[in-house]
This record gives structure tokens, sequence and C-alpha cells, in this order.
């Protein structure tokens, strides 16, 4: 699913234009860019979190190459989802009703 059929589905299900839609679309990944990129968390309850992550610098191999290169320690954005999410994924085909049980509730 990409962007536009998000926009597609977003509208139908709050039935609001696609061209709102798209406007909230835009605003919510703006806004989580911005929040991660400050250095803070965004958590999104049952779904997930986006944060920053610390790299540390280290070594890599070009194997082609036989080369050994130091790479720059790096801070890259990161989503980690929730426990409800992943027991969701794992049993979409299964019966998904289990995952929203008082043990992954929201």
């Amino acid at each position: 699913m990409n962007k536009e059929e998000i926009v597609q589905e977003l509208a139908a299900k709050v039935r609001v234009t696609q061209v709102d839609a798209k406007k909230i679309i835009n605003a919510l990944i703006d806004t989580i860019e911005k929040t991660v990129s400050k250095g803070e968390k965004v958590t999104l309850q049952g779904f997930g979190v986006f944060k920053l992550q610390h790299r540390a610098s280290r070594t890599a191999r070009i194997i082609n190459e036989n080369k050994v290169i130091r790479l720059p320690e790096t801070t890259i954005p990161v989503f980690i989802p929730s426990k409800t999410f992943k027991c969701y994924v794992e049993n979409y085909k299964k019966d998904s009703i289990y995952c929203f049980s008082k043990k992954y509730s929201f």
C-alpha cells in the first residue's frame, strides 16, 4: 500500500475528501519527522514508537576489494512496533480478535 492508497482508504473511512485526507496524512508525517529529528519520541499507543537511535562507529569490510573501512557514528530514525501491532500481524489470518483481549488492550 502506498501513500495514495492510504489517502483513499482514510477518505473513505472518515468520510472526508481525498484532498483533506492527504492534508491530514502529510501533517501527521511532517509532525512525526520534526518531532523525531529534535530527538523526541513519538508514541502512538497500540501502534508503535518512532525515535532516534545512536549507532557507534564501527568497522566494515568491502569484500570484493578486501578492504576494511571505518564507518562513523551516526543517528538514525527507527520504528518499534507495539505488542498489539505485532500480535495483530502475527495472527491476522487466524483470529486477530485475540490481540484485542485485556492482555493486549490499548
